[in-house]
């Protein structure tokens, strides 16, 4: 019996995600490396969380770590594209509640990530 090849889906890091990315602790780096591997192959990670505000197709992992939170933003909305729109560290003074400046680079962010899809891969549908 031969199994279908998977199509795993390229990731793009839109800005400075991957070097804020890369600054995470290494065991941070590992865990959610994984998880975001886990999503380029077709899967979804049962820690991801929608992120509110963006509509479907945009997600959130966090990371807990020596009492830091980390937390990575992507989008699954693009059919043959995986982007990464941002990765930072809470750092909210008020609680639970995410930082306005981070919330605008995502949208804005989410912006680029649709017009970098069209130019690689055209409008879709």
């Amino acid at each position: 019996m031969t199994l279908p090849a998977r199509t795993e889906r390229p990731l793009y890091w839109v800005g400075s995600a991957k070097r804020d990315f890369l600054a995470f602790p290494e065991a941070v780096v590992g865990d959610v490396g994984y998880l975001l591997g886990v999503v380029q192959a077709g899967g979804q990670p049962p820690s991801a969380k929608p992120w509110k505000g963006e509509g479907p197709g945009v997600f959130e992992l966090v990371e807990d770590f020596r009492g830091d939170t980390y937390r990575v933003t992507y989008t699954v909305r693009f059919a043959k594209a995986i982007y990464v729109l941002h990765c930072f560290q809470k750092k909210s003074p008020s609680g639970i509640r995410t930082a306005k400046t981070d919330i605008e680079l995502i949208h804005e962010r989410l912006k680029t990530a649709r017009n970098d899809y069209e130019a690689r891969y055209g409008k879709e549908d």
